[in-house]
């Protein structure tokens, strides 16, 4: 059954990605007279954000495991054939990595469509036409420092269990600042995007149905996709680590043997 479920959820991220890449590209959206054709990246850029979301939550799920399991009155207890400590702090980073590089790329589409929307009759070489200081831009560039700060703490440590312990803590707070960044202080504040507290100032008319499903359907391919890849790269920081700990033995048993 578990077989059954990794490949589907893979198919479908698959199908749904390939869905929204190419229907996005052709499906008729409504007149929108400073946005025109570049509103189609509703359908990549706001993906990322939620997919962001997807993988820093199964981040905080695998530190809050390693400090379950690094609790002293649970030290004890038989762990036999399930992941050990450097298994489970490889698989919470590897989630971390994966959410700022949707980060970036969420960030890199939002700076790239405000040139041609926003910043369009502005030169190049002006700030303002790549970045206006919106709210939701600067809350994403504050979670992705954030972020960042979480990867600069872990290198700060050389001792395994300390620094996942230390880097487990930090990702709790990493991750409870999400919400207020994501879905509060930017409702609070005036700004050019939609969900801005007095309304937009650039949408002129709401999208239709049929772009709202595409751009959910984008949501949920781009959130397995990134699942899919947290996946891949935790059965090779898996195999990694056994081939460490398989060397550590083998070196031991020799140097018991001279």
């Amino acid at each position: 059954m578990k077989k059954v479920w990794n490949l589907s959820y893979k198919i479908l991220g698959i199908v749904l990605v390939g869905f929204a890449l190419t229907y996005g590209l052709f499906v008729q959206m409504p007149y929108n007279p400073i946005w025109g054709q570049s509103s189609r990246n509703l359908f990549y850029h706001v993906p990322m954000w939620f997919s962001e979301i997807t993988l820093m939550t199964i981040s905080v799920v695998w530190s809050i495991t390693m400090l379950v399991r690094l609790d002293p009155d649970r030290k004890k207890m038989d762990y036999s054939g399930k992941p050990t400590i450097g298994m489970i702090d490889a698989k919470a980073r590897i989630a971390a990595e994966i959410g700022v590089l949707l980060n970036s790329v969420g960030l890199i589409t939002g700076i790239i469509w405000s040139r041609v929307t926003w910043g369009e009759n502005l030169p190049d070489n002006d700030f303002s036409a790549w970045w206006v200081w919106d709210p939701i831009q600067v809350c994403a560039l504050i979670s992705l420092l954030i972020y960042l700060g979480y990867f600069l703490l872990r290198s700060s440590f050389s001792e395994p269990e300390q620094r996942g312990r230390i880097a487990a803590v930090y990702n709790i707070f990493a991750f409870a600042t999400l919400i207020p960044l994501f879905f509060i202080v930017p409702k609070m504040l005036p700004g050019l995007h939609p969900t801005a507290e007095q309304g937009s100032q650039i949408l002129a008319r709401k999208y239709d149905g049929n772009s709202y499903v595409i751009m959910l359907v984008g949501i949920v391919g781009f959130s397995l996709l990134g699942t899919w890849m947290w996946e891949v790269r935790s059965r090779l920081a898996v195999v990694k680590e056994r081939l460490d700990q398989y060397i550590s033995d083998k070196t031991y048993e020799k140097q018991l043997q001279n």
